[in-house]
């Protein structure tokens, strides 16, 4: 597989039950089955599927919020 490629696939259901507390915009886009584009237009606009944190010029997401907005309960995790 491209190197290049992997980033825009989407994450199975065991490396999403994997991920940190926190995960950066593009991990939470291939989660969701986003691209890039679509991921920062949303996240501009205050529109992502999930909450979002600034952290100085970047976006994180609180995996909490991203496993719910796939339909997970967190605390199975």
């Amino acid at each position: 597989m491209n190197p290049d490629a992997e980033r825009f696939t989407t994450l199975t259901l065991d490396e999403v039950a994997a991920l940190p507390a926190v995960v950066d915009l593009m991990t939470a886009a291939r989660a969701l089955g986003i691209g890039r584009t679509t991921a920062y237009g949303l996240a501009r606009n205050d529109d992502f599927p999930c909450p979002l944190l600034r952290v100085g010029g970047e976006y994180r997401v609180p995996t909490t919020g991203l496993l719910r907005a796939l339909g997970i309960d967190p605390s199975i995790r």
